[in-house]
């Protein structure tokens, strides 16, 4: 039954999770999460508008050696997502710290 589940969530378009061989290795992630980098390279994300500050501040810290897990909360439509997607499109156009370069 296990195998059966793992088999089944690499399937798909590619839209949703990263496909190919990290099906295996975390496929909840797969399943349930987006590869924001690979739609900022495709152009199918927006623009973040007004959120330079909040992306810096993810940015520097996903480039720390240490402590280096920034966690976006907040109430509903106040910009979580356009953080995230920001941040997707700088690492997609290169424009960030070498730490983070590559990375999805």
């Amino acid at each position: 039954m296990v195998g059966e589940s793992s088999e089944a969530v690499g399937a798909g378009d590619g839209s949703r999770g990263g496909g190919g061989s990290l099906g295996n290795k975390m496929p909840t992630l797969v399943e349930y999460g987006s590869n924001l980098t690979k739609l900022a390279k495709e152009g199918k994300l927006d623009p973040a508008v007004g959120r330079l500050q909040q992306i810096e501040c993810v940015t520097q810290i996903l480039g720390r050696r240490t402590k280096n897990n920034p966690c976006l909360i907040g109430e509903p439509d106040v910009g979580k997502t356009a953080i995230a997607e920001g941040l997707a499109l700088r690492i997609a156009n290169g424009d960030v710290p070498e730490t983070i370069k590559g990375k999805k």
